[in-house]
């Protein structure tokens, strides 16, 4: 039993030691934002919070990291995910609920908390009206809930797509080695799959 013991704290220490002590460097209180989570609340070797304030942040959402999904060009994954929020065109039928202050081809070029605004906005109307889907290419995908299902594959395939066009990304991605990834922000156990992009990366690394 003692030798497992000491393999597991040798192990832990070697794990400890492959890693930047920043990522798990500690931030006050009153400096986090309302919805941000401290790097110091993962546990060193162990897990470790995709935090803005280092380079993890990259494999945020919100990261300014280019791609390019079925030709079109989007300069990050927010944008691309805010815009689905958006009518595709006059005859889409959310077109018609109110006078939008932003095109969908307007939100897609937009990154990180300009898009999270924009979406937010879409958000609104789109509870109001008791929309619970958004649209690429013409078909509808369910946008609320617990599936895995065509918005979870799509927002997949943007994932991939960022990850295979942007080498940092994938190269901190593999630094990330066995850690557990977690969000920089406050989540809800309800949140869909499609949402927990930390989930997703672990999943896309297995494949590196």
């Amino acid at each position: 039993m003692w030798v497992k013991c000491l393999f597991l704290f040798l192990f832990s220490l070697n794990l400890h030691a492959h890693f930047p002590d920043k990522w798990w460097e500690p931030v006050a209180e009153s400096e986090l934002a309302s919805w941000e989570i401290g790097p110091q609340s993962a546990t060193k070797g162990v897990s470790v919070i995709l935090s803005k304030r280092n380079e993890l942040g990259i494999l945020s959402n919100f990261a300014n990291t280019p791609f390019k999904l079925d030709g079109t060009r989007y300069p990050g994954i927010e944008g691309f995910w805010q815009s689905l929020k958006f009518p595709e065109n006059d005859k889409d039928i959310r077109s018609k609920l109110t006078n939008w202050k932003f095109s969908r081809k307007e939100v897609a070029q937009m990154s990180g908390f300009e898009a999270k605004a924009a979406g937010d906005y879409a958000t609104d109307i789109m509870k109001k009206n008791k929309i619970n889907w958004v649209t690429y290419k013409g078909r509808r995908l369910r946008y609320w809930t617990e599936i895995k299902g065509e918005h979870y594959k799509l927002i997949l395939r943007a994932m991939q797509a960022k990850l295979d066009q942007n080498p940092e990304v994938k190269e901190i991605l593999k630094s990330t080695k066995e850690l557990i990834l977690l969000p920089d922000h406050k989540t809800k156990p309800t949140d869909p799959p499609a949402w927990k992009y930390y989930n997703i990366w672990m999943n896309l690394r297995k494949n590196l």
